[in-house]
Protein backbone atom coordinates (compact mmCIF):
# COMPACT_ATOMS: atom_id res chain seq x y z
CA UNK A 1 0.00 0.00 0.00
CA UNK A 2 1.34 3.31 -0.78
CA UNK A 3 1.50 6.22 2.33
CA UNK A 4 0.03 8.55 0.88
CA UNK A 5 -3.25 6.72 -0.78
CA UNK A 6 -3.89 4.02 0.80
CA UNK A 7 -4.09 2.47 -2.31
CA UNK A 8 -1.99 -1.07 -3.93
CA UNK A 9 -0.06 0.00 -7.11
CA UNK A 10 -0.73 -2.74 -9.85
CA UNK A 11 2.12 -4.96 -9.38
CA UNK A 12 1.00 -5.70 -5.62
CA UNK A 13 -2.43 -6.68 -7.01
CA UNK A 14 -1.04 -8.65 -9.83
CA UNK A 15 1.55 -10.24 -7.74
CA UNK A 16 -1.48 -10.98 -4.89
CA UNK A 17 -3.30 -12.71 -7.13
CA UNK A 18 -0.97 -14.74 -8.28
CA UNK A 19 0.10 -15.53 -4.67
CA UNK A 20 -3.58 -16.78 -4.12
CA UNK A 21 -4.04 -18.52 -7.76
CA UNK A 22 -0.68 -20.93 -6.35
CA UNK A 23 -1.99 -21.02 -2.99
CA UNK A 24 -5.10 -22.60 -4.58
CA UNK A 25 -2.79 -24.73 -7.00
CA UNK A 26 -1.05 -26.09 -3.92
CA UNK A 27 -4.11 -26.73 -2.15
CA UNK A 28 -5.55 -28.63 -4.96
CA UNK A 29 -2.49 -30.70 -5.38
CA UNK A 30 -2.36 -31.20 -1.63
CA UNK A 31 -6.01 -32.50 -1.86
CA UNK A 32 -5.54 -35.26 -4.63
CA UNK A 33 -2.06 -36.38 -2.72
CA UNK A 34 0.44 -34.60 -5.57
CA UNK A 35 3.37 -33.88 -5.45
CA UNK A 36 4.61 -30.28 -5.40
CA UNK A 37 8.18 -30.67 -6.01
CA UNK A 38 9.69 -30.12 -9.54
CA UNK A 39 12.97 -30.78 -11.45
CA UNK A 40 13.14 -26.71 -11.95
CA UNK A 41 16.47 -27.16 -14.07
CA UNK A 42 14.34 -29.83 -16.51
CA UNK A 43 11.60 -27.66 -16.16
CA UNK A 44 13.70 -24.23 -18.14
CA UNK A 45 15.00 -26.59 -20.49
CA UNK A 46 11.48 -28.29 -21.64
CA UNK A 47 11.07 -24.27 -22.55
CA UNK A 48 13.90 -23.47 -24.07
CA UNK A 49 14.07 -22.87 -27.90
CA UNK A 50 16.64 -23.84 -30.46
CA UNK A 51 18.08 -20.66 -30.80
CA UNK A 52 18.31 -20.27 -26.93
CA UNK A 53 19.99 -23.78 -26.87
CA UNK A 54 22.69 -22.74 -29.24
CA UNK A 55 23.97 -19.36 -27.10
CA UNK A 56 23.79 -21.39 -23.94
CA UNK A 57 26.40 -23.30 -25.56
CA UNK A 58 28.13 -20.81 -26.82
CA UNK A 59 27.95 -18.63 -23.52
CA UNK A 60 29.46 -22.12 -22.26
CA UNK A 61 32.30 -23.06 -24.59
CA UNK A 62 32.80 -19.08 -24.76
CA UNK A 63 33.10 -18.60 -21.36
CA UNK A 64 35.33 -21.31 -20.44
CA UNK A 65 39.14 -21.48 -20.30
CA UNK A 66 39.28 -24.23 -23.03
CA UNK A 67 38.13 -21.14 -25.38
CA UNK A 68 40.12 -19.18 -24.27
CA UNK A 69 43.41 -20.63 -24.66
CA UNK A 70 42.79 -21.94 -27.52
CA UNK A 71 42.01 -18.40 -29.16
CA UNK A 72 45.03 -17.11 -27.21
CA UNK A 73 47.13 -19.70 -29.29
CA UNK A 74 45.23 -18.55 -32.15
CA UNK A 75 46.06 -14.86 -31.82
CA UNK A 76 50.23 -15.33 -30.74
CA UNK A 77 50.18 -18.10 -33.94
CA UNK A 78 48.50 -15.25 -36.00
CA UNK A 79 50.90 -12.25 -35.11
CA UNK A 80 53.96 -14.59 -35.18
CA UNK A 81 52.77 -15.39 -38.73
CA UNK A 82 52.44 -11.70 -39.56
CA UNK A 83 55.75 -10.70 -37.77
CA UNK A 84 57.97 -12.85 -39.09
CA UNK A 85 57.05 -14.28 -42.42
CA UNK A 86 59.43 -13.93 -45.16
CA UNK A 87 57.33 -13.52 -48.59
CA UNK A 88 54.13 -12.33 -47.44
CA UNK A 89 52.26 -10.03 -44.52
CA UNK A 90 48.65 -10.19 -45.29
CA UNK A 91 48.11 -8.19 -41.70
CA UNK A 92 51.03 -5.86 -40.96
CA UNK A 93 51.45 -4.35 -37.94
CA UNK A 94 49.43 -2.54 -36.02
CA UNK A 95 47.34 -6.11 -37.56
CA UNK A 96 44.26 -4.28 -38.53
CA UNK A 97 42.73 -7.23 -39.78
CA UNK A 98 42.96 -9.32 -36.68
CA UNK A 99 41.38 -6.22 -34.98
CA UNK A 100 38.27 -5.99 -37.07
CA UNK A 101 37.85 -9.95 -36.40
CA UNK A 102 38.18 -9.25 -32.64
CA UNK A 103 35.72 -6.12 -32.75
CA UNK A 104 33.35 -8.81 -34.94
CA UNK A 105 33.67 -11.18 -32.67
CA UNK A 106 32.84 -9.35 -29.77
CA UNK A 107 30.07 -7.81 -31.32
CA UNK A 108 28.92 -11.07 -31.71
CA UNK A 109 29.82 -12.37 -28.11
CA UNK A 110 28.42 -9.72 -26.02
CA UNK A 111 25.10 -10.25 -27.08
CA UNK A 112 25.12 -13.78 -26.60
CA UNK A 113 26.64 -14.04 -23.10
CA UNK A 114 24.11 -11.02 -21.93
CA UNK A 115 21.00 -13.71 -23.86
CA UNK A 116 22.50 -16.30 -21.91
CA UNK A 117 22.40 -14.15 -18.67
CA UNK A 118 18.55 -13.47 -19.14
CA UNK A 119 17.60 -16.96 -19.12
CA UNK A 120 19.71 -17.71 -16.21
CA UNK A 121 17.23 -14.98 -14.50
CA UNK A 122 14.39 -16.86 -15.95
CA UNK A 123 16.00 -20.07 -14.30
CA UNK A 124 16.15 -17.93 -11.12
CA UNK A 125 12.87 -16.93 -11.09
CA UNK A 126 11.06 -20.35 -12.11
CA UNK A 127 13.24 -21.63 -9.05
CA UNK A 128 12.48 -18.71 -6.99
CA UNK A 129 8.63 -19.96 -7.51
CA UNK A 130 9.11 -23.00 -7.38
CA UNK A 131 10.76 -22.60 -3.47
CA UNK A 132 7.95 -20.24 -2.44
CA UNK A 133 5.12 -23.60 -3.94
CA UNK A 134 7.10 -26.03 -1.71
CA UNK A 135 7.43 -23.89 1.23
CA UNK A 136 3.62 -23.04 1.03
CA UNK A 137 2.47 -26.51 0.61
CA UNK A 138 4.97 -26.83 3.82
CA UNK A 139 3.05 -24.05 5.30
CA UNK A 140 -0.31 -25.38 4.95
CA UNK A 141 1.00 -29.14 5.89
CA UNK A 142 2.30 -27.88 9.45
CA UNK A 143 -0.82 -26.71 10.84
CA UNK A 144 -2.85 -30.51 9.81
CA UNK A 145 0.64 -32.32 11.14
CA UNK A 146 0.00 -30.29 14.53
CA UNK A 147 -3.58 -31.76 14.70
CA UNK A 148 -2.70 -34.88 14.03
CA UNK A 149 0.04 -35.24 17.02
CA UNK A 150 -2.69 -33.27 19.46
CA UNK A 151 -4.86 -36.30 18.53
CA UNK A 152 -2.07 -38.90 18.73
CA UNK A 153 -1.17 -37.37 22.48
CA UNK A 154 -5.14 -37.12 23.07
CA UNK A 155 -5.63 -40.42 22.25
CA UNK A 156 -2.64 -41.40 24.35
CA UNK A 157 -3.74 -39.43 27.29
CA UNK A 158 -7.05 -41.16 27.27
CA UNK A 159 -5.11 -44.98 26.88
CA UNK A 160 -2.80 -44.02 30.01
CA UNK A 161 -5.71 -43.10 32.13
CA UNK A 162 -7.70 -46.20 30.70
CA UNK A 163 -4.91 -48.11 31.62
CA UNK A 164 -3.93 -46.47 35.28
CA UNK A 165 -7.68 -46.75 36.16
CA UNK A 166 -7.74 -50.75 35.59
CA UNK A 167 -4.38 -50.38 37.63
CA UNK A 168 -6.33 -49.16 40.41
CA UNK A 169 -8.73 -51.74 40.40
CA UNK A 170 -6.37 -54.52 40.23
CA UNK A 171 -4.68 -52.93 42.81
CA UNK A 172 -7.98 -52.30 44.93
CA UNK A 173 -8.73 -56.10 44.41
CA UNK A 174 -5.56 -57.18 45.89
CA UNK A 175 -5.80 -55.29 48.65
CA UNK A 176 -9.62 -56.94 49.52
CA UNK A 177 -7.56 -59.87 49.03
CA UNK A 178 -5.02 -59.36 51.49
CA UNK A 179 -7.37 -57.77 54.26
CA UNK A 180 -9.74 -61.21 53.82
CA UNK A 181 -6.28 -63.56 54.51
CA UNK A 182 -5.23 -60.95 56.95
CA UNK A 183 -9.06 -61.21 59.12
Amino acid sequence: MTEASGAQLPEELSWRNKAARIEKEIQEKMRRGEPVSKNVHVLHLQQLTFGQRVSDKLADVAGSWRFISAFGVVLGVWILLNTVALIHHWDKYPYILLNLFLSMLAAIQAPVIMMSQNRQEDRDRVRGEHDYEVNLKAELEIPELHKKLDGLRKGQWEDLIAIQNRQIELLESQLVLLKREEG
